[in-house]
């Protein structure tokens, strides 16, 4: 993508963001801060109330065709975080509103998925805290 504007996620870069990433299976903690779940699809086994959520934003989540295609194999993990950017981009000004808020005070990125290193909420993270570079 070429020529930044104003409403880039990159147009922020200035003050880092305070970005956490947790399984919404872990007990949410007093410094989680803003609680944000990101996937598409309600995790199995969690009670809303369990989740201590202030925000689902299912749109942040990779398409059900770019879920089903990677699957959670790490060997696809490069092309997934390659195409999960790419439809981030429709999201620009959702999540230049999330990295103001994660500017302001922590907010926790939540995700479902058993893989610590190989999920959405890494990718998130990263383009939050590092623009689209």
């Amino acid at each position: 993508m070429t020529g930044r504007t104003d409403t880039d996620p990159g147009s922020l870069l200035a003050t880092k963001p305070q970005l956490r990433i947790k399984r919404i299976y872990d007990e949410a903690a007093r410094g989680d801060g803003h609680r944000i779940l990101t996937d598409r699809i309600w995790p199995r086994g969690v009670s809303r109330a369990r989740a201590r959520l202030d925000d689902w934003s299912p749109e942040l989540g990779p398409s059900d065709e770019l879920r089903k295609w990677f699957n959670h194999v790490p060997a696809r993990y490069a092309e997934f975080r390659a195409r999960y950017r790419s439809e981030l981009w429709s999201q620009s000004a959702r999540l230049e509103e999330l990295r103001r808020r994660a500017t302001a005070r922590p907010v926790t990125i939540l995700y479902a998925a058993r893989d610590q290193k190989h999920n959405n909420a890494v990718v998130l993270a990263e383009l939050l805290r590092d623009g689209w570079s």
